[in-house]
């Protein structure tokens, strides 16, 4: 847990439009929901998965990269990743199995014979929503774990959407549903405190003195 003193100092050195924006953001975000990307290959793709994610308050993305491990395209997140908290994967397996003892469901968004519609979604359960490759969607391995299954809507010839199209669109609905229901979805105290912390950390561009002179008591 963060010291309260020690958030109070560096914040001196914020302005208060910046200050501002913290306490507004922070309002927004949410762990209820979270998302996934499973071995995304053009690396733009997850870059603006990660930009929707801090488009709509979600707080936490969990990349997994067993074939593919790439650097974040900075330009195309557009500073997003410094706002995320990025998790990181080398197997499906240990992604899910971190995500079911954190008490998420797994939506796997894929057309499937028990889909449910993204209408018809209960956003009431914590939720992780997994997006697959380009070429070939979502493994077997993430299927076969899948506590459900999500879909858009479509009524065109094309059958499927880019991934970060796809998310963009399915975040920002039961995003907004969940903001309107009366679930308990928002960041506790703490976990505002520490990102706060972290914002903080990452804005300050002089932090690491400022940090020495604080535990120098100056």
């Amino acid at each position: 847990m963060i010291d309260i003193k020690l958030l109070d100092y560096f914040e001196v050195y914020l302005t208060d439009s910046r200050k501002a924006r913290f306490d507004a953001v922070l309002s927004q975000r949410t762990k209820h929901f979270t998302v996934a990307t499973e071995d995304v290959y053009q690396l733009h793709n997850t870059s603006a998965v990660i930009r929707s994610c801090d488009v709509f308050g979600i707080q936490e993305v969990n990349i997994i990269e067993e074939r593919n491990s790439k650097r974040i395209d900075k330009e195309i997140a557009m500073g997003a990743q410094k706002w995320v908290d990025l998790k990181r994967y080398h197997s499906v397996k240990d992604c899910i199995v971190g995500l079911k003892q954190s008490g998420y469901q797994i939506v796997a968004t894929t057309p499937h014979t028990n889909d449910c519609e993204l209408e018809d979604f209960d956003v009431t359960k914590k939720s992780c929503f997994f997006f697959g490759r380009e070429t070939e969607g979502l493994s077997q391995e993430v299927m076969d774990a899948a506590d459900t299954f999500l879909k858009i809507p479509m009524v065109g010839f094309t059958e499927s959407l880019n991934i970060s199209v796809s998310a963009a669109i399915i975040l920002q609905h039961v995003t907004n549903k969940l903001k309107a229901s009366k679930i308990n979805w928002k960041l506790s105290e703490t976990e505002m405190m520490d990102k706060r912390f972290d914002w903080c950390k990452k804005t300050i561009k002089s932090f690491d003195e400022i940090m020495e002179r604080y535990n120098n008591g100056t």
